[in-house]
């Protein structure tokens, strides 16, 4: 691997790194919220929060990501400027909140919190993958994407 390679891996683990420390002091759940509020299943959060994994985070996602994970504004500054250290140019956040709306269920207790817990995961999934399925249809609709999944996450893999 090249100089310029590592450095940008180890900038990427950096800010990652960041972020996984955040999340960390957040509720539980929150990882999930977040899939759910990208359209994604927790795989790729596990990707993106990972700082073993070179994988970029799109900057399309850093709003949401702040908002999502109510980054403090000195925990902000931080990962953009290791962002930034990994990035150099690349669309940085707009500073707009994501657009979005909350809907409060209540479920019922199950007697079991792993049972509760795959109940709550069941349901952040589907949301997800209803936001990709509609995400998609909107895509198609503008002529970027060829063709639509058949059901709603059927291009996603589970976690």
């Amino acid at each position: 691997m090249s100089d310029a390679r590592d450095a940008t891996t180890r900038s990427i683990a950096a800010y990652k790194a960041l972020l996984r420390r955040a999340l960390d002091n957040r509720p539980s759940g929150t990882r999930l919220k977040l899939a759910a509020a990208l359209g994604t299943n927790r795989s790729f959060i596990s990707q993106i929060t990972n700082p073993g994994y070179p994988i970029p985070i799109p900057a399309q996602h850093l709003d949401v990501i702040f908002e999502v994970c109510h980054l403090a504004p000195a925990e902000r500054t931080e990962f953009l400027k290791a962002y930034q250290a990994a990035h150099p140019g690349r669309t940085q956040a707009q500073g707009k909140p994501a657009q979005g709306r909350s809907l409060t269920l209540t479920l019922p207790d199950l007697g079991d919190v792993r049972r509760n817990q795959a109940m709550d995961k069941a349901i952040l999934d589907f949301v997800a993958s209803l936001v990709h399925y509609t995400r998609a249809l909107d895509r198609k609709a503008k002529g970027e994407e060829e063709s639509v999944p058949d059901e709603p996450g059927e291009s996603q893999v589970r976690s």
